[in-house]
């Protein structure tokens, strides 16, 4: 109230004031044109009277003066800054129905695009750790999402939609992503990674269980709880990572599928919204618009990415291995203390293809020739768990800077080297193992940068780039030229760059 009446008085001292010097020009104009004593006396009582009121004002010009001042001042210091209009223009795009419709499913189709020529690299990461892995529960969980929201409606949990409207949102869902996975599937005609068949392209068992874990987020983790959403996501990816497990699909396969199923149930819930309009809804959407983004960002996550590694090492006097880009999978989390410092750690799964820099040396037996045709290797295999303080620094309240500063123990499975030799008249061909490397554990170092969004309040993205710093010990056995393996160490620092793309779950504090 009583800014209120500062900021009348101010207008209304302004009033007065432009229409005191709009009467001293009127006057200066008459005097000059007609110098008449009558208009000059006029204009002399004129100017007593507007004096007159101005005296009135003058005990409170001096405080008006500051309110004045600090009205621009104030407007100078509620105009919001850079970041904040930006922010708002990134708001502005979110809040679009075409944005919320599509920012899962399109990246994930992309992505997946992108990725196929890498698909090697991925299978690589089954093949070193689960070679044998076969289980069918994926045949079962990616239904889990779909059974969960039929389960919650019939007990009579409200939702977003009616039973008719739901299930007509259901059923343009499952025509559209049947549609779109079969047709891809049989033009396409990809072969599996186990070669049992040619229809890996796009995977229908990851389609289904993301169709399924929409639907289940628009009708419930919409307007009751996102948990319902990180649920039925959850289930979903855990179905994706479950057909590459089982030698079933790409890496390419499961994202595009994941994309098709998303991507098919907004569209079918679209369609449902042309249809019965206002009709069937039943529960408002949750409101975030008052909600708190700067509060401590704690979160858990799953990443995948590339390893890189620039340098050679070498195992003894003749072998020197170079590592090929590889891929590289990782659950990571951290709790946050306040907005900028917390404390996590990580667990992550690399492998890397070697191959041979320096031809081996020909060997002679029995005085023959053999040459080096080939060489047989496992890949670097790394298992890291690293624990450390985690920094973040916001950008704006939805984007953040990340760094971190872990260590920890890095585990090497054993490996093997063998050498196929070609006789040099014969051509009778043999192979030989030249080297046996044992298992080993190593103290290692990881830092690392990165960008985060918060999409939602419950769901951020997050691009990195890491660096680890692992000085190893490597014991190896041999082969001699009589035969015998002997056993000889070597000590090697590993340099190791990751670049990669996580989603995850904020926990706020």
């Amino acid at each position: 109230m009583r800014w209120k009446i500062k900021n009348l008085s101010h207008v209304f001292f302004n009033k007065i004031l432009s229409s005191y010097h709009a009467c001293n020009r009127i006057f200066a104009k008459q005097i000059k044109a007609l110098a008449l004593r009558k208009i000059i006396n006029k204009h002399i009582q004129l100017q007593y009277i507007y004096t007159f009121i101005l005296l009135l004002s003058v005990g409170h010009l001096n405080a008006q003066t500051n309110v004045l001042s600090l009205t621009q001042d104030s407007t100078l210091l509620n105009k919001p800054p850079q970041w904040m209009s930006f922010q708002d223009k990134v708001n502005k795009i979110i809040n679009k129905d075409a944005f919320q419709m599509t920012y899962i499913g399109v990246p994930l189709i992309i992505g997946g695009l992108i990725i196929k020529k890498e698909d090697d690299h991925f299978r690589n990461l089954r093949n070193s750790y689960i070679p044998y892995f076969k289980n069918h529960y994926d045949d079962y969980l990616q239904y889990s999402p779909g059974v969960a929201m039929f389960a919650l409606k019939a007990c009579g949990v409200e939702g977003r939609s009616s039973w008719e409207r739901m299930l007509v949102s259901d059923f343009f869902s499952v025509g559209l992503m049947a549609a779109s996975v079969n047709a891809t599937k049989y033009t396409m005609k990809v072969p599996r990674p186990d070669g049992s068949t040619h229809n890996s392209f796009p995977s229908g068992h990851t389609a289904t269980a993301f169709m399924f874990a929409t639907m289940l987020h628009k009708e419930y983790g919409l307007t009751q709880s996102p948990w319902y959403s990180i649920g039925g996501y959850s289930a979903a990816a855990a179905t994706a990572v479950t057909r590459i497990m089982n030698n079933r699909h790409w890496l390419s396969d499961i994202m595009v599928g994941a994309g098709i199923g998303v991507i098919s149930t907004e569209i079918g819930y679209l369609f449902a919204d042309l249809i019965f309009k206002d009709k069937g809804l039943r529960h408002n959407l949750l409101d975030y618009s008052d909600f708190n983004y700067t509060r401590p960002p704690s979160f858990f996550g799953l990443s995948m990415g590339f390893n890189l590694m620039p340098r050679h090492f070498s195992l003894s006097s003749e072998i020197e291995l170079k590592a090929s880009p590889g891929s590289k999978i990782q659950i990571e989390g951290a709790w946050f203390k306040n907005r900028y410092f917390g404390i996590g750690g990580e667990l992550s799964a690399s492998s890397m293809p070697l191959s041979l820099i320096h031809p081996i040396p020909d060997v002679a037996k029995e005085g023959v020739v053999y040459k080096l045709d080939a060489l047989e290797s496992g890949p670097l295999d790394i298992i890291s768990t690293y624990v450390g303080p985690y920094l973040s620094f916001p950008l704006t309240d939805h984007c953040l800077i990340g760094s971190k500063l872990l260590t920890g123990v890095s585990f090497s499975p054993a490996n093997s080297i063998s050498a196929y030799y070609r006789a040099a008249t014969t051509g009778i061909s043999g192979k030989q193992k030249i080297e046996d490397i044992k298992h080993s554990y190593n103290i290692g170092y990881e830092t690392g940068i990165s960008v985060s969004y918060i999409i939602k309040p419950k769901l951020s993205v997050r691009v990195y780039t890491d660096y680890n710093f692992i000085p190893s010990r490597y014991v190896g056995f041999e082969l001699s030229d009589d035969k015998i393996f002997q056993r000889h160490e070597c000590h090697e620092i590993l340099h190791m760059f990751a670049i990669g793309a996580s989603i995850n779950v904020l926990m706020w504090n």
